[in-house]
Formats: C-alpha cells, sequence, structure tokens
C-alpha cells in the first residue's frame, strides 16, 4: 500500500511532466523532475523504484511512459464515478469543476435536502439523499465528497459507508468516524488559508 505522502508526490510529479510535454520535451531526468516538483533527484528515484519505474542513467525517463505508470497508480485507464452530497457552495463549484471530467472523474449526482435544488439547470442531476443508496449501487460509486455543514457531517457520512463508500473527500468541518476500510481525505479552507497567515 502507497503512503498518502507519497500518493501526493506522484500527482505533483504528473503536473510537472505535462508541463515538461507542453515544452515539447519527451525524455526526462530524475533531476529535472526532482527540481521542478521541489524534491531531491533521490527522492523522485526512490518513488520512481517503488513501482518498479526504470529509467536509464544516460536516457533519462520516458515521459509518456512515466505518465501512464503514474496513470494507472490513480486507476486513470476508464472513468471514475463520484457523488456529492450537499448542492451549497461548494457542491455546486465542484459540480462544475471541468478538471474532474478531464481526468475521467465522472460527477455522477449530487444530494441535498432543499427541494428548490432538485429541478434547477444544474450540470448533474441533484436528488434527495434517500436516493444514495440507488445511485451507489446503480453506478458502482466507491468515492463521495461531503460538502455539508458541520452538524450534518457524520450522519451523512454514516450514510454512505452504508451504501458501500469507501472513501470520502470531506470538506465539511468535522473529524469522522469511519470503519478501517473507509479512507477519509479533509479539505478545510480555513485551516489552509490560517496556516498562509502565520507565514505572513
Amino acid at each position: 500500500m502507497i503512503s498518502h505522502k507519497i500518493l501526493k508526490r506522484f500527482l505533483l510529479y504528473r503536473i510537472c511532466l505535462h508541463k515538461f510535454q507542453r515544452l515539447g520535451f519527451t525524455k526526462v531526468f530524475s533531476y529535472n523532475l526532482g527540481e521542478e516538483a521541489g524534491v531531491t533527484a533521490e527522492q523522485v528515484r526512490k518513488d520512481f523504484s517503488l513501482l518498479g519505474i526504470k529509467g536509464s542513467k544516460r536516457g533519462g525517463y520516458d515521459i509518456e511512459y512515466l505518465l501512464l505508470e503514474i496513470n494507472n497508480i490513480f486507476k486513470q485507464n476508464g472513468e471514475r464515478y463520484v457523488i456529492i452530497v450537499g448542492m451549497g457552495n461548494i457542491g455546486q463549484a465542484l459540480a462544475n469543476y471541468q478538471g474532474f471530467r478531464e481526468n475521467k472523474i465522472i460527477t455522477v449526482a449530487g444530494f441535498d435536502l432543499d427541494p428548490s435544488k432538485y429541478t434547477r439547470k444544474n450540470i448533474i442531476p441533484v436528488h434527495h439523499p434517500d436516493k444514495i443508496d440507488e445511485i451507489v449501487r446503480e453506478y458502482g460509486v466507491k468515492t463521495a465528497i461531503i460538502a455539508v455543514p458541520e452538524a450534518a457531517g457524520q450522519e451523512v457520512c454514516d450514510r454512505l459507508v452504508a451504501s458501500g463508500i469507501r472513501a470520502v473527500l470531506n470538506f465539511s468541518p468535522i473529524i469522522l468516524h469511519v470503519p478501517e476500510h473507509v479512507t477519509v481525505n479533509y479539505v478545510n479552507l480555513r485551516n489552509e488559508l490560517e496556516s498562509l497567515f502565520y507565514y505572513t
């Protein structure tokens, strides 16, 4: 199992590799990639060795090959489905984010208690949370985004886990309690901004 810290580095490597491609490069060396990603060349080689990715001291790494291997880590060889619970400002912004679709991440549905959101011309269909089980089964969804107020966060999470969700991206300002087989990543915009204030 690859750690979360290493996975984040691979996502960073992918951004850098796409930049090199746009500049017309087809090969890259570990020191080039490390310098661009803000890590050492040794760290790059160590990360790649975890996946059995091999390069040449003289020839470097083939960028297309690296991107293919990295995409395989994140199962980007087909469409990946996600649902959003909470269609307020954050939920709406995520539903409209084009970067998901560009990376074959398909948001199949949103869920909200507010009936007025069911009839709006949304980019995705929006349902009452009672339909979570049905949609998760229909599409085989394993990943969900929670963007609800703090008071509802744990209840929503429990419902998602019961429906078969195994990974959650949580925008709700609450620490979620989940079974061991469920992974939670937290996004707290206030905390991220607070940390920046510390440095300024």
